[in-house]
């Protein structure tokens, strides 16, 4: 029983690297439905696009600005990331 506990834990704890773009190698659709929350330098980001916490780096978006294809345009930032899994309210 002890491994399906730590198999618990680790669904509880969101990817270490994830990204809203379907077409990515990143993507994980089971994560993104249950919504994960991130913290960069201690503050709370809306706009990020893609993470990873082991690295220490996001992506955000920038405004409403698009490139070429239609994506919206990324800026990388370097910083201490945290992401966590948000409580649904019931």
């Amino acid at each position: 029983m002890a491994k399906k506990s730590a198999k618990k834990e680790q669904s509880d704890k969101p990817p270490d690297r994830l990204s809203n773009d379907s077409a990515s190698p990143y993507y994980d659709a089971d994560a993104i439905e249950r919504e994960v929350g991130i913290r960069f330098k201690g503050v709370e980001k809306k706009n990020v696009s893609e993470y990873c916490v082991s690295e220490g780096w996001i992506r955000v978006e920038v405004g409403k600005t698009k490139d070429r294809y239609g994506n919206p345009l990324t800026i990388k930032l370097s910083g201490p990331v945290e992401a966590y899994y948000k409580d649904k309210k019931k």
